[in-house]
C-alpha cells in the first residue's frame, strides 16, 4: 500500500555525501520539525530527471521557501556517490539536499517500480510530497515514471 495524504513519513535510513564520505542520517532528521517539498525520481542522471525534475526545483528553490518551506529534499534509489556526482553536474549546491535510498524507503512507502525492462531494476514511483514535521500534506504522485503532477512549480501552485 503507497503512502497517503496524513500518513507519517517511516523511519529508515537514507545516505548522503559528506566531507568524510558516504554517511546515513535518519528521516526523523530531514523531517522532524521542518516542512519539507520532497521529491522522489527514478534515477539521477536519467533524462526527464536531469533535464526537467531537478532542474525545476533548483530553479523555484527561492520560491518555495519564500512560501514556508524549510528544506528542499530530493531522493532516488541510487548510491550516494552517484547522487553526488548528479548534483555536482546539475549545479544543485545548498539549494536541493540529495540523498541515496537502497530501497528501504521506496518499499516502506509502497513506491516501488519496477523498470528492469529497461535496464533498471527496481527503482521508485517519480512523486513530489509536501511533509510537515514528519506528516503528508500534499502528495503527487505520477503512479511511475511520467512527469506531469509532481514538480515544483505544481508544488508552489498547492502551498
Amino acid at each position: 500500500m503507497s503512502i497517503n495524504v496524513g500518513d507519517r513519513i517511516p523511519t529508515v535510513n537514507l545516505f548522503h555525501m559528506t566531507e568524510d564520505g558516504p554517511a546515513q542520517i535518519s528521516t526523523n532528521d530531514i523531517f522532524g520539525g521542518k516542512k519539507v517539498a520532497f521529491f522522489v525520481v527514478p534515477g539521477a542522471f536519467t533524462p526527464t530527471c536531469s533535464a526537467a525534475h531537478l532542474p525545476g526545483f533548483v530553479n523555484n528553490a527561492d520560491a518555495l521557501k519564500a512560501k514556508g518551506v524549510d528544506s528542499i529534499v530530493c531522493v532516488s534509489v541510487n548510491d550516494p556517490f552517484v547522487m553526488a556526482a548528479w548534483g555536482e553536474a546539475q549545479n544543485v549546491g545548498d539549494k536541493v539536499a540529495l540523498y541515496a535510498d537502497p530501497g528501504d524507503f521506496t518499499k516502506a512507502v509502497g513506491m516501488e517500480l519496477d523498470l528492469g525492462v529497461a535496464g533498471l531494476g527496481v527503482r521508485s514511483n517519480r512523486y513530489s510530497m509536501i511533509v510537515d514535521d514528519g506528516t503528508v500534506t500534499v502528495l503527487n504522485n505520477e503512479g511511475g515514471p511520467d512527469f506531469e503532477v509532481s514538480s515544483a512549480e505544481a508544488l508552489l501552485e498547492q502551498l
